[in-house]
């Protein structure tokens, strides 16, 4: 076999082998990804392009490594979910950065933050006071979380005892010019609705790209030609 299709062949399978272990190690950001998550998804990429350049070894022996990384890396999940003792020594624990409005410096340095980004880290949460805020928290994601002074917090409906209907999320009823039969019935409505609403501006579902309806049935139309006015 030519050393060309045979490089093309290993990789569309490691691919293809990627693809599957990727799913079954299930969905994860990377900002969510504990240390050794980490180590797994660079070793199973590297392992990954091993096997598809490295024509001199047996494949099976790749995939046999991408499997065992694969099931170390389950099983480690398996006994975060299991044990709390196990998540704290994998995966650390929050560590307090401002308490009762006070910088903790000590724990700063414990986390290897630095002035300058624990006031970046706050701007990404659109606070550019530090005396706003309350308490501040390290998740072991690395991501800070941020809980503000009372007098510095938007006033909600609860605040001011005002009743609220409650909200629904948005249903897309349109994609790609095609109508999600089941999305108009899971909010109780159906094709005719949706059949008079396209007619009052003139248009039907193959020249609509997007459409949602809202809790309040209020119809958002995106069409594919970008000069049409939509209602």
């Amino acid at each position: 076999m030519p050393a060309w299709l045979e490089v093309s062949l290993r990789t569309v399978m490691a691919v293809i082998i990627l693809f599957i272990m990727t799913r079954i190690l299930g969905k994860r950001q990377i900002s969510q990804l504990s240390l050794f998550e980490y180590i797994t998804g660079i070793s199973i990429g590297n392992l990954a392009a091993y096997l598809s350049l490295d024509t001199d070894t047996n494949w099976i022996l790749g995939v046999v490594a991408l499997s065992v990384w694969v099931s170390m890396s389950l099983g480690i999940e398996f006994l975060q979910v299991k044990s709390k003792k196990a998540r704290e020594l994998l995966d650390g624990k929050p560590t307090i950065i401002i308490q009762n409005g006070k910088i903790l410096e000590a724990n700063m340095k414990r986390e290897r933050i630095t002035s300058d980004e624990l006031l970046e880290l706050l701007r990404t949460k659109d606070i550019f006071d530090v005396s706003q805020v309350e308490f501040a928290i390290m998740d072991t994601s690395g991501e800070l979380n941020v809980l503000l002074k009372k007098e510095h917090q938007p006033l909600t409906p609860s605040d001011i005892n005002l009743p609220v209907s409650p909200e629904k999320f948005s249903m897309s009823v349109i994609m790609d010019g095609k109508i999600l039969e089941d999305s108009l019935k899971r909010i109780g409505l159906n094709r005719d609705w949706l059949a008079a609403k396209l007619k009052q501006i003139g248009t039907s579902p193959d020249k609509i790209y997007l459409a949602q309806v809202d809790s309040q049935n209020k119809l958002y139309l995106d069409p594919y030609d970008d000069s049409m006015r939509t209602h």
